[in-house]
């Protein structure tokens, strides 16, 4: 087996290994112990990657016998990002739910190890029925957090994430068994990539891997499960979900819709980047009037995302590198911001944001790294949101000017939210609840402080993640490119 296979695997051979300790402070620390082993896997793969190639590298492939798909595993400049992403996002949920996670911990780690080697399989599965196993798989770890470890209404919302995404995989597997039968009866996926499928045989599968898809990310009008989800959560149900989760839909458009149905993508285009817009305005003004900061979080992650599929959809290179490198950066963010608003509810169990207040004073390292976090959510130039969103302006400007404006209008919208909730925690006059809260500990500033870092270094050194990119999004614009040429979409 090869590194990517070995990152797949690892987070689940540890999960077994995890199934037969008895202490709880050993199951913690071998759960560490197998994410950062994963992590340093991840590393060297970023390592021996060859920049310089578009196709995909460390192809694995092993027959399951009697099964009707085969394990093949690989990675292009579009996956390795996200794996790497994943790796590094795994011992931070770990490190997180060390204190707050006291009941049932070895099955509460055990289901991060899952989450970890199933989203690893998403992004680097080259098999259809491969993709759709690890799609599902991702779905029950989440599920349960939210069911047994969440908030109050951990229930309702536990149900309302299992609809949506049930209803989303069932598109999901709808399209890609119209790919398998349309397609000349294959699942593998290289294989998929070389079938030109009629025009009216692309709309339909684009319409469902597209819906498919489009709930998990989440994109307007298929949204309504994430601000419950992310509310009732615990603290490494949110950073998954939101730091790792929201990019599989991404992914999926990137892996299948673009370069399997590139007629019907482009001809689906323009109603698409205008209902990103949307999304990005109404994540914003959605974010501006909430009283709980992780409900403000989740909703600021529609308007994040709506940068990610505008950016997609755009068809050139600017655009779309903006878009996966936006992708990163998201969970980077959003990820930090879930860590720390769950530290802060961790010691308190109260998500209202006008209840705190002078956080300056009584926990001034918590001051100082949230206010890195809440720079970096509304693109603050220095950190990697910058320039994800310039890129996905930049390439939007080819197609619309309106739509350019429109989003400066989200960008304003998200530092007015980011800033609002930074004031009102942070610097208010000191509130009771806050007078008699500790600072972080070690291991949070241990947990945080790798965010801050990347944070920073993507911002001042993004080609660290824009050069392994480069030739395959080359590759995917200039296969779409012949269909249908670059168009202005203004209304």
């Amino acid at each position: 087996m090869n590194l990517v296979s070995w990152i797949v695997l690892t987070p689940f051979i540890g999960l077994l290994l995890v199934g037969f300790l008895r202490h709880v402070e050993a199951v913690r620390w071998m759960t560490l112990g197998v994410t950062l082993l994963t992590l340093g896997l991840a590393a060297r793969l970023w390592a021996d990657f060859e920049h310089s190639a578009a196709g995909m590298q460390f192809v694995d492939r092993m027959p399951l016998g009697p099964l009707p798909f085969e394990f093949v595993v690989g990675v292009d400049g579009i996956s390795l990002p996200l794996l790497l992403l994943t790796a590094f996002l795994a011992p931070l949920c770990v490190l997180g739910s060390w204190s707050s996670i006291k009941e049932n911990v070895k099955p509460f780690m055990m289901l991060i190890l899952l989450a970890e080697s199933a989203i690893a399989g998403v992004f680097s599965a080259l098999d259809a029925l491969l993709f759709l196993l690890f799609w599902e798989i991702t779905i029950v770890p989440v599920y349960f957090m939210i069911a047994h470890w969440g908030g109050p209404h951990r229930i309702q919302a536990a149900i309302k994430f299992i609809v949506f995404s049930v209803a989303g995989s069932l598109l999901v597997n709808l399209g890609i068994g119209e790919l398998n039968s349309a397609g000349g009866h294959t699942y593998d996926v290289l294989a998929l990539m070389q079938v030109e499928y009629p025009s009216e045989v692309q709309t339909w599968i684009f319409l469902a891997l597209f819906l498919g898809f489009a709930i998990k990310i989440p994109m307007l009008p298929v949204h309504g499960w994430i601000a419950d989800a992310h509310g009732e959560a615990p603290t490494a149900g949110s950073v998954i979900l939101s730091g790792l989760m929201l990019k599989m839909g991404a992914y999926g458009l990137l892996r299948f819709c673009l370069p399997m149905l590139p007629e019907a993508s482009t001809a689906f285009a323009p109603p698409i980047m205008w209902l990103s817009v949307l999304a990005i305005l109404y994540g914003g003004a959605m974010a501006l009037v909430q009283h709980d900061f992780k409900r403000l979080i989740a909703y600021s992650s529609i308007a994040h995302m709506g940068f990610v599929t505008l950016g997609i959809f755009g068809f050139n290179n600017q655009s779309m590198q903006g878009a996966v490198i936006q992708m990163v950066n998201h969970g980077l963010t959003t990820g930090a911001l879930f860590l720390v608003a769950g530290m802060l509810y961790e010691r308190t169990h109260n998500r209202t944001i006008d209840d705190y207040g002078g956080l300056y004073a009584t926990m001034p390292r918590f001051a100082v790294v949230f206010s890195v976090f809440t720079i970096a959510s509304f693109g603050s130039p220095g950190t990697g949101n910058f320039i994800g969103e310039f890129l996905v302006l930049f390439g939007t400007s080819f197609h619309s000017y309106t739509m350019v404006l429109l989003v400066m209008v989200g960008i304003v919208l998200g530092a007015a939210y980011m800033l609002g909730m930074f004031q009102r925690l942070v610097m208010n006059p000191i509130s009771p609840l806050s007078s008699t809260l500790v600072d972080l500990n070690q291991r949070e500033v241990a947990c945080v402080i790798p965010l801050v870092l990347a944070i920073f270094f993507i911002g001042l050194y993004p080609t660290f993640i824009l050069d392994p990119m480069n030739m395959s999004i080359t590759a995917l614009v200039q296969d779409i490119a012949p269909v249908q040429p670059l168009q202005m979409v203004e209304p």
